[in-house]
């Protein structure tokens, strides 16, 4: 059984921390998680201004380790992210014809990769379910 660190027994100051836990790039799981445990410990607290940079300091590290070992995310298209924003929000292709202003015929064609989103569709996608246009663009 594991005990986790607390905010109260972590030093205030940089080179105290640096003696507690000392930064260095991430290669493992371990130290990936010894290092999580510690920002978990600070996360949300009110610090001094050097448990502050220390804590960007492992953040920063956590995040390089994150994105060195983390699968990089399959990429949608816009017609896939269409679908699931409609899905989530219980709308149908008739809602995306109503909502883009076009024919119901023309948002089926949409949703089958048959006819592309004009830039006013996206604009009104983009409003409509408060997302950046790009996602629509790929």
């Amino acid at each position: 059984m594991s005990t986790q660190i607390q905010f109260s027994h972590l030093p205030t100051t940089y080179p105290e921390l640096v003696v507690f836990h000392l930064p260095r790039p991430i290669h493992d799981k371990v130290s990936y998680q010894n290092t999580v445990e510690i920002i978990d410990a600070l996360a949300g607290r009110k610090l001094t201004a050097d448990q502050e940079d220390y804590l960007d300091l492992l953040s920063q590290l956590v995040e390089a380790y994150e994105t060195a070992t983390s699968p990089l995310a399959k990429k949608i298209s816009g017609i896939a992210a269409l679908k699931f924003l409609l899905g989530e929000n219980d709308m149908t292709g008739d809602d995306l014809g109503r909502l883009l202003g076009i024919d119901r015929s023309v948002a089926f064609k949409i949703l089958k990769g048959r006819r592309r989103l004009t830039a006013e569709h996206v604009k009104k996608l983009s409003a409509r379910f408060r997302v950046t246009a790009d996602i629509f663009l790929s």
